[in-house]
């Protein structure tokens, strides 16, 4: 009885590995595919049509890198399941390297410096409306705004500039009148 039971549990633990395995690699293609499309929808916002091709061809160089990955972790498992000592290192690192390496193939086409570019403006843009907002808020409640102190700021400084001019010019008729003494 115990002869049958080690084969058993054997294939049981190697059933439940696959479907561990095949969990695994289905939640990161999922991810991947969420990514995929974001980046599609992105890029379909471009205005230019050469960059649009550009990020139509680099999702595809994404999705090859990805399936490289998919395809060297089956073949660790694979080992594994041969009765080879394979790390579990070795599967995190080869998804680790393929998402480096799917990254920077995206990060360097110009389809992606528009869309970093557009962000960036838009957030610019969001952050202006907010200070108009904000100053508008202030100034409707009597509390001074950056633009009203710097504002006073520079009255100061004026005030000061023609003060220093007063006092040069008052030097120089104090001068000009004891001099006539």
């Amino acid at each position: 009885m115990s002869s049958t039971a080690g084969p058993t549990a054997w294939f049981e633990r190697v059933a439940a590995l696959n479907d561990l395995y095949a969990d695994s690699v289905s939640q990161t293609m999922d991810a991947q595919g969420r990514v995929v499309d974001a980046w599609l929808d992105s890029i379909e916002e471009s205005t230019s049509q050469e960059r649009t091709q550009e990020g139509v061809e680099s999702v595809f160089d994404v999705y090859a890198i990805w399936m490289q990955a998919a395809r060297d972790s089956l073949e660790e498992v694979n080992d594994a399941m041969e009765g080879e000592d394979v790390p579990i290192e070795r599967l995190r690192d080869i998804w680790l390297t393929a998402a480096n390496r799917a990254f920077k193939e995206v990060m360097w086409t110009s389809a992606f410096a528009e869309a970093i570019g557009e962000s960036t403006g838009d957030v610019l843009e969001m952050r202006q409306r907010l200070d108009d907002v904000t100053e508008t808020t202030l100034h409707e409640i009597g509390l001074p705004t950056e633009g009203d102190i710097r504002e006073v700021g520079e009255r100061l400084v004026e005030l000061e500039r023609r003060q220093h001019d007063v006092e040069a010019r008052l030097g120089e008729l104090l001068d000009a009148v004891e001099s006539e003494e």
